[in-house]
This record gives structure tokens, C-alpha cells and sequence, in this order.
């Protein structure tokens, strides 16, 4: 029979394996309940994500502050997720991208009512100079993208839902599936229904203001 000694040392050399994989690999499946407990493993876990969930944000929202608290929401609703977590539901990221989608959208309901400016003024102290003028340059880079999502917003919420996260956040279809809860064949229809009506949008918007007074 296992003593309570032999259980701690296992787990001690658990998470010990658990830190060496993640230093050579990066955070993977294996890895990833871990980092609601290990402090360690949740910084690789945050560098590896953090500037392509941060170019995630930006793309959506156009405020410093806001993207500032939703990226430390996300890491914070994926710490309390992570115990379940099942490595069979998908990659890491794309796990964390359905948390975010949740996270923003969740965020977007809430804000029919400007924030509190007490809110506002405590995001925005949390801020180095450093980390703001990052977040700002993200937002800046994204602003054609959210130009993109504007035509994209006009596309059924199913199909764009999968197209943005291809197209704009670089998920293979696998991981898009997983992040939005599609079977990856399921996935592979609506992308390939939402490009063929985002082209038709573009085209239609980038006809000449007279070709466009004809058809009316």
C-alpha cells in the first residue's frame, strides 16, 4: 500500500517530468492540467499564447483597457477550466480559443452600459508602458481585420464563427471544429458556405457607386 509519502514524491515527480516536457516541447495535452497549479507550467503556458491571443482580442475590440482585462480573463477563466480539460477535446489552443470566444462574448452582452470609470482607471494601472504600447500596436495592426469582420459580421453567426478563426486567428479546421464544438467535417462545410458568401460580399462592396446606382 502507497503512503502518503510515496504519493507526495509521485506527484513531486510528476509535475517535475511535467516542467522538463514543457521546457523542450512548449505545453501540450499532457501538460495542461497543470497549470492551475503549477506556476511554472502557466507561464509557458502564457508566453507560448499570450501575443497571438492578445492579435485574437485585438481584432474585435478597438480599446486598450478592454483587451487588457479580457486577455487577463481568459488566462484566469482557463486556469479555473483546466482540471477539465480532456486532451481528446482538442489542442491546447484550441481549448484556450473557446474559452476566449466565450470570454468576449460573454464581455460584449455586458457592455449595453458603459463601464464604471473605477473599472476603467484599474486596468489601465495594471498597464506597464511597455504592455500598452504593445496592446496598442496589435490593435493598430488589427485594424484592417476588423475592417474584414465587419463584412464577415454579415455572414451567419455558424459559418462565421468557424471562418474567423481559420482565416483570421490561423486555427487548422481541426482546431476551429474543436473550439466551437463541431465534428472537423461539420467545420470543413461551413468554411468552405462562408468564404464562397464573404467573397460575394467583398465583390459587391468594391463594385463602383455607378455600377451599383444600375442595379438599384
Amino acid at each position: 500500500m502507497e503512503t502518503d509519502l510515496d504519493l507526495r514524491s509521485s506527484a513531486s515527480l510528476g509535475r517535475h517530468l511535467a516542467l522538463v516536457s514543457v521546457r523542450e516541447r512548449g505545453v501540450g495535452p499532457e501538460q495542461l492540467r497543470w497549470i492551475g497549479e503549477d506556476p511554472d507550467i502557466f507561464e509557458a503556458f502564457y508566453r507560448e499564447h499570450v501575443e497571438d491571443l492578445q492579435r485574437f482580442i485585438a481584432r474585435r475590440v478597438g480599446e486598450r483597457e478592454r483587451a487588457a482585462d479580457l486577455t487577463a480573463e481568459i488566462f484566469l477563466a482557463a486556469i479555473e477550466s483546466a482540471d477539465g480539460y480532456r486532451p481528446g477535446s482538442g489542442t491546447p489552443r484550441a481549448w484556450l480559443y473557446g474559452i476566449a470566444r466565450v470570454v468576449i462574448a460573454s464581455d460584449a452582452r455586458r457592455r449595453g452600459a458603459e463601464r464604471d470609470r473605477e473599472e476603467r482607471w484599474r486596468a489601465g494601472t495594471l498597464l506597464d508602458s511597455d504592455d500598452a504600447a504593445r496592446i496598442d500596436a496589435r490593435i493598430d495592426a488589427a485594424a484592417r481585420s476588423r475592417e474584414l469582420y465587419a463584412a464577415m459580421d454579415r455572414l451567419p453567426e455558424a459559418e462565421r464563427a468557424v471562418l474567423e478563426l481559420v482565416a483570421l486567428d490561423e486555427l487548422t479546421v481541426a482546431e476551429a471544429a474543436a473550439a466551437v464544438g463541431l465534428r472537423p467535417v461539420t467545420a470543413r462545410v461551413r468554411l468552405h458556405r462562408a468564404r464562397r458568401k464573404l467573397r460575394a460580399e467583398l465583390e459587391a462592396a468594391n463594385q463602383p457607386s455607378s455600377r451599383k446606382e444600375e442595379r438599384r
